[in-house]
């Protein structure tokens, strides 16, 4: 598939260059049919690129016909306001034609989505419409929405084959609960998020800061109250949306990655998150096949190398002058560069492609870690994440790496990076513009150790509290290492459902053991006392909306990383997969080039 395009673009440079109009005569006549030029036309360019006559003869005439259709699509919607709109299904309905569909602009997008989901063969609940980079809205008619003659829209969905689900109706009835809860999992998000940024706005940001933005340095920077809102749901729409990618969900992915671009392109342009979120924005569409589909993912690329620029310095001087190492940020680095070489192949330029993909290639080189190495970290009690983010700050060394790791740790130990009174203490800073990096809290933990009871109110879930009756080894380990008695640090890990920073935090605020509320909610929750039926029912009839706005909040929560670089953590196995397929197809245009 790669391939077929990257000659689709190289032949339509050579018909944009030779100023050839296939949709005219010699090469169509009055009938629309091809032309017998059209075969010469394929023979000339076979001979330059050095290709078989007849797989070029054939992309010629699919542009040909593309041409052909577009022109009719045009003189159609001048005489009746009737558009065309190019449908890009998902990769196992998609057809070397490409999809059209016709439709007035007036009508809602819930009437398009219908349209969509008739002539394609969809359920319609289980699809999302993608237009603009932007998800359709289904209660406002497109022209609301910008949708406009020629516009190419994109399909996700969100359930498995149907050809496979007609076979077996378990099998269907399977795959439709699939579509529900992931269609469920995308509402609980928008709304967990929503009321997130909601109760942002009702607290004193000085004292119960929801959000915190901040530099390399550890220093907050101040958030005017009207963009806080907005910023809360930027961050948390790309941390949801990042994910779902870890998760390898690029369809669930994508709209909470749109939905993040859309809240912060006036907001974040200063900040290397913003230009995460470009490259995870292109990452995804390639990841679903859909890059044309991307019609802007030249400037996105382009808009995250300057930002890079303008956090990190020219050659990272800034970030090495801050952070005194740049090895973690170059897997940013190289996930750019093998983005721009891809798009460059896609669009026939062999060349820059070729630039681009031997950069990543060699960035790869160097961020590659010998699993020993990670093997002999693991047995000190560091995660996998900690011993890949320490190697990399640390160029391979171990040692160094280990004492690295323990440096963070003791840091978090000692004053925790919630605790607002620390963070000038942890500011040197000098004149120079520093890096800033968005931090985003569901609910602070400052508010939690301070007020350790509402930590409860955020854990509602049974199956949670159930995760939490078994805490790690690693994570108990991990505590212990701190310094903290090894029964204190699995209380304490079980109230906080395994997540070591909070409960590092917590002890270290308590003096080493935890507050009372605690140890006393933690005791409830590991024993099941017997309940009255009066108590059971009142029980099953509490679910009422508050219930679910825990749970989606929960949701949220769950998946805001604990380790604040975990953005930069990759194993990178689908890149050295990916680096090493698109060099072998710009190797054989140079082989080919090279015979000519």
């Amino acid at each position: 598939m790669a391939q077929k395009k990257y000659l689709q673009s190289k032949l339509t440079q050579f018909l944009r260059e030779d100023r050839i109009q296939l949709w005219k005569p010699p090469y169509t006549n009055e009938n629309k049919e091809v032309g017998s030029a059209l075969k010469d036309l394929a023979k000339k360019y076979s001979d330059r690129l050095e290709c078989c006559e007849k797989e070029v003869e054939n992309v010629i005439e699919e542009i040909r016909c593309k041409a052909v259709e577009r022109g009719t699509g045009n003189e159609q919607y001048r005489t009746t306001g009737v558009a065309t709109i190019e449908v890009f299904l998902p990769p196992r309905l998609r057809k070397d034609k490409k999809s059209l569909l016709e439709t007035r602009l007036h009508v809602t997008g819930r009437d398009l989505r219908s349209k969509i989901a008739e002539t394609f063969g969809f359920q319609e609940n289980y699809i999302k419409i993608v237009i603009n980079k932007k998800q359709l809205q289904l209660g406002k008619s497109l022209e609301e929405q910008g949708v406009t003659h020629n516009v190419k829209a994109m399909v996700l969905e969100l359930k498995q084959s149907e050809e496979d689900a007609r076979k077996n109706f378990q099998v269907e009835e399977e795959e439709q609960n699939e579509a529900e809860l992931k269609e469920k999992r995308i509402q609980r998000t928008k709304r967990g998020l929503e009321i997130l940024a909601e109760r942002a706005e009702m607290v004193d940001p000085e004292t119960m800061p929801y959000l915190d933005i901040a530099n390399q340095t550890g220093r907050s920077i101040r958030i005017p109250p009207a963009e806080r809102k907005a910023l809360m749901l930027a961050m948390g729409y790309h941390e949801k949306g990042r994910a779902f990618l870890k998760r390898k969900e690029y369809g669930i992915a994508l709209p909470c990655l749109l939905d993040a671009d859309s809240e912060c392109k006036e907001l974040l342009d200063t900040v290397d998150n913003y230009a995460v979120l470009q490259l995870d924005i292109v990452w995804c569409y390639f990841r679903l096949e859909q890059l044309e589909c991307l019609d802007d993912a030249e400037k996105k690329l382009n808009l995250a190398q300057k930002c890079f620029k303008n956090c990190y310095g020219e050659n990272h001087q800034r970030l090495v002058h801050i952070k005194g190492n740049c090895g973690k940020e170059k897997v940013l680095f190289l996930r750019l560069y093998l983005l721009q070489g891809i798009r460059n192949y896609h669009s026939g330029n062999g060349e820059e492609a070729r630039d681009y993909l031997n950069k990543a290639r060699q960035l790869f080189n160097e961020l590659y870690i010998d699993p020993s190495k990670v093997h002999n970290l693991l047995q000190l009690g560091f995660t996998a994440q900690e011993a890949r983010l320490g190697l990399r700050a640390c160029d391979g060394n171990v040692d160094h790496a280990a004492t690295h790791i323990s440096n963070r740790r003791e840091i978090l130990f000692l004053c925790g990076s919630c605790f607002p009174e620390n963070n000038e203490a942890q500011a040197a800073s000098g004149p120079q513009k520093e890096q800033e990096t968005l931090v985003v809290v569901g609910v602070d933990p400052w508010i939690l150790l301070s007020n350790p009871h509402m930590w409860w109110l955020q854990d509602l879930d049974p199956e949670n509290n159930s995760r939490q009756a078994s805490p790690s080894q690693e994570s108990i380990d991990q505590l212990v290492y701190m310094g903290f008695d090894t029964v204190v640090a699995e209380a304490a890990l079980r109230v906080f459902g395994g997540n070591v920073q909070l409960a590092a935090q917590t002890l270290a605020h308590h003096g080493g053991s935890l507050p009372p509320d605690l140890q006393f909610s933690g005791e409830d929750s590991s024993s099941t006392p017997s309940t009255s039926p009066s108590d059971s029912a009142g029980t099953s009839s509490a679910s009422t909306d508050e219930d679910m706005e825990t749970e989606a909040v929960n949701e949220i929560l769950e998946d805001i990383p604990e380790h604040e670089e975990d953005y930069l953590d990759s194993t990178l196995e689908d890149e050295e997969v990916i680096i090493a397929e698109y060099l072998s197809y710009v190797e054989s245009i140079r082989s080919a080039t090279n015979n000519n």
